[in-house]
């Protein structure tokens, strides 16, 4: 047999045998998805219910607000300028979200940690050092982040992710008057609901790019990998 068609025969072996996820991140991933579904759909209600942001420590019907969306409403209290309201999804939408959020919080913690000692964050995660002018992946890992992808999981797992933790917890008012610090910094209880709204936007924009990025690179073979833990070569690639 040519060498060219045993290379061929036995690609396929070597690469379903390449290693690419672990068990912990896999199961930690798909447990965040989903409970970012919940409080994408929730926190959609909870914002219809008051479709109006303000600055301070309060807000209501009658102030004006720092800036609102033109829909309707589902309480009739809310001034929107629409001669009907919404059909009222509040209570049980606000339940799933801080359900939601809590198992989104463990789930984070359970990979920080794992991140943190099994060595993930130093190989898959931080920059190797001299690396940050190139965003190119890594020569010899193909299938690894290059820089920039790295500082913006980096951004998104320490940064963004922790911010709407507190700006949520900040509208808690058991968490408040325990720690009422953690609100007063950000300006007042309504200042914590606006920069909670921003820094949700913002993670909804990450998962747009994030999807966009896994289509262009190979959806299947991506999404497989998350799957399996393996990484499979695309047709073109074998």
């Amino acid at each position: 047999m040519p060498d060219s068609a045993v290379s061929r025969a036995s690609a396929p072996s070597a690469e379903s045998n390449a290693p690419r996820h672990t068990l912990t991140v896999r199961v930690t991933h798909w447990i965040t998805v989903l409970s970012f579904l919940a409080l994408l759909v929730t926190g959609c209600g909870i914002l219809i219910s008051h479709p109006r942001f303000y600055w301070g420590e309060t807000g209501n019907s009658g102030t004006t607000p720092l800036f609102s969306f033109h829909i309707p409403a589902s309480r009739a209290t809310v001034p929107t300028g629409y001669k009907y309201v919404l059909p009222d999804q509040n209570g049980w939408g606000r339940y799933l979200h801080f359900q939601s959020a809590w198992v989104a919080v463990l789930t984070g913690l359970v990979y920080a940690a794992f991140s943190f000692f099994s060595g993930h964050l130093r190989r898959n995660l931080v920059p190797e050092r001299g690396s940050l002018g190139s965003l190119r992946p890594d020569p010899a890992r193909p299938d690894s982040y290059n820089p920039l992808q790295r500082l913006t999981y980096l951004l998104v797992i320490f940064g963004l992710f922790p911010f709407v933790v507190w700006t949520g917890l900040a509208m808690s008012p058991a968490f408040v008057s325990a720690v009422p610090a953690a609100v007063t910094v950000l300006g007042g209880t309504q200042s914590a609901r606006t920069l909670h709204f921003f820094v949700s936007v913002a993670l909804v924009l990450f998962l747009l790019v994030h999807l966009v990025m896994v289509w262009r690179a190979g959806f299947v073979r991506r999404v497989g990998a998350m799957i399996t833990g393996r990484a499979f070569a695309s047709r073109e690639e074998r």
